[in-house]
């Protein structure tokens, strides 16, 4: 640990959205660095995501849903107003600019979908045209899939909001990330987990990404090695391997977060594992594939043979379909 650089005066600052969830995740890297020995500080960054979330909030006319959750924390990283970004990792783009990395993936959390409901303990015991509170294209494709009577009401805002939402009897039950809520403790109506082939998560669920300046676009060489340094041991290999590979689907699929794609990968004893699905926003048609690589295969390579297998199983039409 460089004394240079570890100093009270001039901490690793830490940027991140105000989101409960968003501060617990970069609260949990802060508290842990600090055990490591280092000065820490977190700044708070208000993003166009945030924004959209309240009453009124008219959205630009050339905002393309991109980033939303990132733009203003990556300008405070770029500028050098922060040293480290914490992100949920599927609010990043595949393709990052080159003027940004991501350091480090620390160890997955629950990448499953959950079931929130006091009511109704599964989805199966939920009534005829039943509503399930959720505004995302792939849960709502993977549900109809599962149950085509459900009926689906647009519940957002952050993890509080759609709990009190629920509460307050304006949808039957929610599906949301396992994650979040284990992480806040707030899975006290979680009742059911549901399979990867079941619900397929989206690349990436469950996971954090650290985010640094690229090493060809540092402000200070020194410091910038040093940043990468001190978060080099949050990253966890089996993690970074399932994660790229997701992402690697993804992208090859030209895909984002408003469409119906679930990418999964996970470390068995001697192979990967992976599910990858692809449906149509009614729920009447599906690829899917649950495949296995050795642990030789490079997370890009398999990656690339699952989205072609399932471009070759007819996925491209169906995401067609889905931006009609």
């Amino acid at each position: 640990m460089s004394s240079e650089h570890n100093n009270p005066k001039n901490p690793i600052r830490i940027g991140s959205r105000g989101s409960q969830l968003a501060l617990w995740q970069a609260n949990h890297i802060l508290y842990a660095l600090r055990d490591a020995g280092y000065h820490v500080e977190l700044e708070v960054i208000r993003t166009t995501g945030d924004r959209m979330q309240q009453p009124g909030f008219v959205p630009p006319a050339d905002l393309d849903g991109k980033g939303i959750f990132i733009k203003e924390i990556e300008e405070a990283l770029e500028e050098g107003r922060i040293d480290l970004a914490v992100h949920s990792l599927k609010d990043l783009p595949t393709k990052l600019a080159p003027q940004f990395t991501i350091a480090a993936i620390p160890k997955r959390a629950d990448a499953r979908d959950v079931w929130v409901c006091e009511q109704y303990w599964a989805l199966h015991t939920l009534p005829m045209g039943g509503t399930i509170g959720t505004t995302s294209p792939r849960r709502r494709a993977q549900l109809l899939a599962l149950r085509p009577d459900v009926q689906f009401v647009d519940v957002r805002g952050n993890i509080d909001t759609r709990l009190k939402k629920l509460a307050a009897g304006q949808c039957d039950a929610l599906v949301l990330a396992a994650a979040g809520l284990d992480r806040l403790k707030r899975a006290e109506w979680v009742h059911q987990r549901f399979a990867p082939d079941e619900l397929c998560p989206a690349p990436g669920q469950g996971a954090l990404a650290l985010e640094t300046r690229s090493c060809e676009h540092v402000i200070d060489e020194a410091r910038d090695a040093y940043i990468r340094q001190a978060i080099a041991f949050f990253n966890h290999p089996e993690t970074r391997f399932c994660v790229e590979a997701e992402r690697v689907t993804l992208d090859v699929l030209g895909g984002g977060c408003s469409l119906p794609i679930g990418v999964h990968c996970v470390p068995g004893y001697d192979k990967w594992r992976m599910y990858a699905q692809v449906i149509a926003p009614d729920g009447e048609t599906m690829v899917q594939i649950d495949t296995e690589a050795t642990l030789d295969t490079d997370p890009e390579t398999l990656g690339q043979w699952v989205a072609e297998d399932l471009k070759a199983k007819g996925a491209l039409a169906l995401l067609a379909s889905a931006t009609l």
